[in-house]
């Protein structure tokens, strides 16, 4: 059995984002959310980034860039 390599990406005091190569040269992305891990190949981690990048230029906080610009409005999906 071969071993999985592991890089830390990032980490704060409550949230952890690394990757892991994978025996079959894969690359998998992992987000530790408190208790949960969300798992993510490479076509979508890149969305996830994608998604949090205008999340935060949508964003109301004084530290997230420019405005409320294409926000949406209404419920979430479920």
């Amino acid at each position: 059995m071969s071993d999985v390599n592991v890089e830390t990406l990032a980490e704060t005091e409550n949230y952890v984002a690394w990757l892991s190569h994978e025996p079959d040269g894969e690359t998998v992305y992992h987000l530790e959310l408190g208790p949960i891990t969300l798992h993510f190949f490479r076509e979508e981690w890149n969305e996830v980034l994608e998604l949090i990048d205008a999340a935060r230029s949508n964003s109301h906080s004084p530290d997230a860039g420019s405005g409320a610009s294409g926000r949406r409005e209404g419920k979430r999906r479920s």
